[in-house]
């Protein structure tokens, strides 16, 4: 079997192919389209599009509060999700205490949940 010696700069070869490879590739790519694309410039194609409406009104509004907070609890309870993927890869190897350890970190997240709720953090109105 051949080993590389991994201070040596052979061993970074591969990766050094696969960014040549990448960087080419994006630039083939552009390159491609500028010479094989159309370019129609019609009063359509140049006007703003945002869901099929012409917007109105100034792009620099300010967000409600509470769409910052709803942003905040999405992260929280994805950030949720992400702990949980890994514990339950070792779920029986921590046994008991990994599941009280996890219904404990849940239960704190629901009782966030639950307080921010009763708040009225979640309306709308």
């Amino acid at each position: 079997m051949n080993q590389v010696d991994p201070n040596s700069t052979t061993a970074f070869l591969p990766i050094l192919m696969m960014l040549i490879v990448a960087i080419g590739f994006a630039v083939f790519t552009l390159v491609a389209s500028h010479f094989l694309g159309t370019r129609v410039n019609d009063p359509a194609k140049l006007s703003p599009y945002e869901c099929g409406i012409t917007p109105t009104g100034s792009a620099r509004e300010r967000f409600h509060t509470r769409f910052y907070l709803v942003a905040m609890l999405f992260i929280v309870f994805d950030i949720e999700t992400v702990f949980l993927y890994p514990w339950a890869i070792v779920f029986k190897q921590l046994r008991i205490f990994g599941l009280i350890e996890m219904a404990v970190f849940v239960g704190i997240l629901l009782l966030g949940l639950v307080y921010v709720w009763g708040k009225g953090a979640l309306e709308w109105d």
